[in-house]
């Protein structure tokens, strides 16, 4: 890798398949390098798959399959800007429909445990709205979806 800061994500052995996953699901994404074992170390054995370099539209990451000790929490996301329903429902389907889990307010997490917000740009343009009142419709509206109705958004919004 040659990008100077890249986001380092733990895996319970299974960084190949999720690399792999996301390269297949987001644009301008890759898996690049695998890195295997040089020894046994506490969660595998010589020549298993340590480490996976990847990109996430652009993002350079590194998946570790380092076991079961840590586990990912929404306290860390991937948030993806969409740009129309189709591209929103593409990507929660991809996600959602490969062992992930449904979330509140566009949020949704992957079968790895990842956390990934699927955000189109129409509802923080909404939530942004200059017109306070435009904002909280847009944002109540928010509140009780889980993935993200752009028509339902911009209705709320118009009042």
């Amino acid at each position: 890798m040659t990008a100077r800061n890249t986001i380092c994500l733990w895996y319970d052995g299974g960084a190949l398949d999720a690399a792999t996953f996301y390269a297949q699901t987001f644009p301008d994404s890759a898996v690049g390098a695998t890195h295997r074992a040089p020894g046994d170390f506490p969660s595998g054995r010589q020549g298993d798959v340590l480490t996976v370099e990847f990109t996430v539209m652009g993002i350079p990451c590194l998946g570790l399959n380092g076991g079961p000790a840590h586990r990912h929490s929404e306290a860390f996301s991937f948030q993806i800007s969409t740009e129309d329903q189709a591209e929103t429902d593409r990507l929660w389907n991809a996600i959602v429909g490969n062992g992930g889990q449904e979330s509140d307010c566009g949020w949704c997490r992957d079968r790895w445990g990842l956390s990934w917000q699927i955000t189109p740009r129409a509802l923080i343009e909404a939530i942004c709205d200059p017109a306070p009142a435009a904002a909280k419709r847009a944002f109540d509206a928010m509140m009780t979806m889980r993935r993200i109705d752009i028509a339902a958004i911009e209705a709320a919004r118009r009042g």
